[in-house]
C-alpha cells in the first residue's frame, strides 16, 4: 500500500509518529491541530493511517492538514494491531516509531523528550510518556497512567492507576522508571526492534496487544520505560468505552492469549489454571449482579481462547515475570484485601 499521492517530500527524520484513524473525523478535527502544534517537524514526521474509514476523514485531512501530515490509506478496517503493523512497515525507514491514539493531545516537546531518552538509553526498546486525563488534566488516565506493570496472575496495573482508581498527578511519579508495559495510547519504540519481534499481534485485534508486545521486547533482551518529563492527555474510550461487553470479551480473551504465548512450559499450565479460576469468579460476580452481557462475554472469551491458543506453538524458555518490576506481586490481594488503592502504598520490595 503506497502513501497517498499528496505525501509531503521531506528529509529523513528519526521519528515517524503514526495516528491510526477509523471514522474519526471529529477526533481528528479536535485533537490533530494540537498534536501538530506540539510536534517538532525537524525530528518527527506525522502520518495518519486511515483504517478504511467510510466517513469524510480523508477529505478533512486533505483539505485542512495536507501540508502538515502524510496520509496512508488502507481499503478496510484492519484493527488496531494490524493497522499499526502495516503503517509502521509502509511508512519508511525511521529509527523510531511512535504510536499515537487519535483521541490524544500532546504537550510541547513530547517527541523530542522521548527521542532524547531513547538516544541516552540504548537498552530501552520502548518508552511511554506520562498520560493524563484530557477531561481532568490533574488526574492520571486509565490507559497507561505513568507506566504499566503486570502481576504474577497477569493483571495489569500502573503507576497512578490500579484497577478503576486513577490518582491525581501531584508529581509523585515524575521520575523515569523501568516498567513492564508501555501504553499503546502513546508508545515510542525502536522500529527495527518492533519489526523483529513481530509487532502487535493481529489476532488480538485490540486490547492487551501492547502488553504482549512489551513482553516480547523484554524477552528479546530490552527494557521498557516511562519518561514522565514528556506528557500527553488522553480522552480514552474513543473506540470501546468501559463497560462495553466487546471490550470485556477482548480483555479477558487477550489476557489469556498473552500469558499462553509468553510463559514457558514449566509454569504456563499452572499460571493459566489460576487465572481461569479467577476469571470464573469474575464471571460469577457478573451473574450475581445480573450483568448478563459481561457474563456472556467472559464465557465466550474462554471458549475462543481454547481454540485460538492452538495458533501459538512456540514459547519462550524463560519466565521473566519474577525478574521484572511488579512480576511477583498479587495485585488483587493488595487492592481488595490490603486496601492499597494507590501505587505509592504498595510494598515495592516485592516489585522485583
Amino acid at each position: 500500500m503506497a502513501l497517498d499521492p499528496q505525501e509531503m517530500e521531506t528529509p529523513r527524520r528519526p521519528i515517524v509518529a503514526i495516528i491510526l484513524n477509523w471514522n474519526g473525523r471529529k477526533l481528528l478535527e479536535r485533537f490533530l491541530p494540537e498534536v501538530i502544534a506540539n510536534t517538532d517537524p525537524a525530528v518527527t514526521r506525522l502520518v495518519v493511517a486511515d483504517n478504511g474509514s467510510t466517513d469524510d476523514s480523508v477529505a478533512l485531512l486533505r483539505e485542512k492538514f495536507a501540508d502538515k501530515v502524510d496520509i496512508l490509506r488502507f481499503p478496510e478496517n484492519l484493527g488496531f494491531a494490524m493497522g499499526y503493523n502495516r503503517a509502521i512497515l509502509e511508512s519508511g525507514e525511521h529509527e523510531y516509531a511512535a504510536l499515537i491514539n487519535s483521541d490524544l493531545a500532546t504537550d510541547p516537546g513530547w517527541d523530542t523528550t522521548l527521542l532524547r531518552f531513547m538516544d541516552e538509553h540504548p537498552e530501552v526498546g520502548a518508552v511511554q510518556p506520562k498520560i493524563l486525563s484530557y477531561d481532568d488534566p490533574g488526574r492520571f488516565e486509565y490507559a497507561g497512567a505513568c507506566g504499566g506493570y503486570l502481576d504474577r496472575n497477569g493483571y495489569p496495573y500502573c503507576r497512578g492507576r490500579i484497577f478503576g482508581t486513577c490518582e491525581r498527578d501531584e508529581g509523585q511519579y515524575d521520575t523515569a522508571a523501568e516498567i513492564f508495559w508501555a501504553s499503546g495510547a502513546a508508545l515510542m519504540v525502536r522500529r527495527e526492534l518492533y519489526l523483529a519481534v513481530g509487532g502487535l499481534d493481529p489476532d488480538f485485534f485490540a486490547h492487551m496487544e501492547e502488553i504482549d508486545l512489551c513482553w516480547r521486547i523484554q524477552l528479546a533482551g530490552y527494557k521498557v520505560a516511562v519518561e514522565p518529563a514528556a506528557s500527553v492527555r488522553h480522552l480514552g474510550g474513543g473506540s470501546l468505552p468501559m463497560g462495553n461487553p466487546r471490550k470485556t470479551y477482548l480483555n479477558f480473551r487477550n489476557n489469556l492469549l498473552m500469558m499462553h504465548k509468553n510463559l514457558p512450559d514449566s509454569v504456563r499450565r499452572g499460571a493459566l489454571l489460576r487465572r481461569r479460576l479467577l476469571d470464573t469468579i469474575a464471571w460469577g460476580r457478573s451473574v450475581l449482579t445480573f450483568n448478563w452481557k459481561d457474563a456472556r462475554a467472559i464465557f465466550r472469551a474462554h471458549r475462543d481462547f481454547a481454540t485460538m491458543r492452538r495458533r501459538y506453538i512456540a514459547h519462550p524458555d524463560e519466565n521473566i515475570l519474577p525478574e521484572v518490576p511488579g512480576g511477583k506481586r498479587n495485585i488483587l490481594v493488595d487492592y481488595y484485601l490490603r486496601r492499597r488503592h494507590t501505587f505509592d502504598r504498595l510494598d515495592h520490595e516485592t516489585d522485583s
